[in-house]
């Protein structure tokens, strides 16, 4: 059961998130920001909170020391994040692609279902993708717009050929939006979209709930 659980969160199309803790206090030109997209200034006190969210998420957790221990890169992970929340953003929107509602709801209702209950898919994103409970729709969210991006170009994300168009798709968007991150959060990658000098996981996908709820919304 647990190992079925794991696979559930499955392997999709392009990058998710992460990279090292900082106490950043802005750049020079951008004072109190730790990156800039598309003019829009996100916060040091943004990433802090959100960071702070994961932590005491973790202080809750049986596995508190572990779960903490095996963060460490969590500030520059909600940076990511957050930039890469607004690539996919300009990526849906330059391809017609729309996320409703009611498709989190019923990909979150999918979601808690395969992980036996509200608490069993919270742990078990707090372990893999290092979210708060406050977190996890935006997680979902990003999951529904990266299956129905693949729909919208007719990439297949299980292929390398879909791979490159969705992930061709992402880097027109990230260059579009000027990314510019505070020099103490590291630089942006257009090509890699994520944080340089980090190996961002791949977004991965409750892949049945994130089908579903695109075919909803179709």
């Amino acid at each position: 059961m647990h190992r079925r659980r794991r696979t559930a969160l499955t392997v999709s199309a392009a990058l998710l998130a992460a990279a090292p803790l900082v106490t950043a206090c802005g750049s020079q030109a951008h004072p109190g920001a730790a990156a800039v997209v598309g003019g829009d200034r996100i916060t040091v006190s943004t990433v802090q909170a959100q960071v702070a969210d994961v932590r005491k998420a973790q202080g809750s957790s049986p596995q508190s020391a572990q779960l903490t221990d095996q963060s460490g890169q969590l500030a520059r992970a909600k940076l990511h994040g957050l930039i890469l929340d607004r690539v996919l953003d300009r990526a849906a929107a330059d391809a017609g692609v729309t996320v409703s509602r009611a498709e989190i709801q019923q990909m979150r209702q999918s979601a808690v279902a395969q992980y036996s209950g509200e608490k069993g898919l919270q742990q078990a994103v707090l372990q893999e993708r290092w979210l708060a409970p406050g977190q996890i729709d935006a997680f979902l969210r990003e999951q529904i717009q990266i299956t129905k991006l693949g729909q919208a170009l007719g990439a297949d994300p299980s292929t390398p050929e879909g791979t490159k168009a969705i992930g061709d798709a992402l880097t027109k968007a990230s260059k579009a939006l000027n990314v510019d991150v505070n020099p103490r959060y590291g630089t942006w990658d257009n090509q890699q979209i994520q944080l340089g000098d980090y190996k961002a996981p791949w977004i991965s996908q409750v892949t049945k709930p994130a089908q579903a709820a695109a075919e909803a919304g179709a």
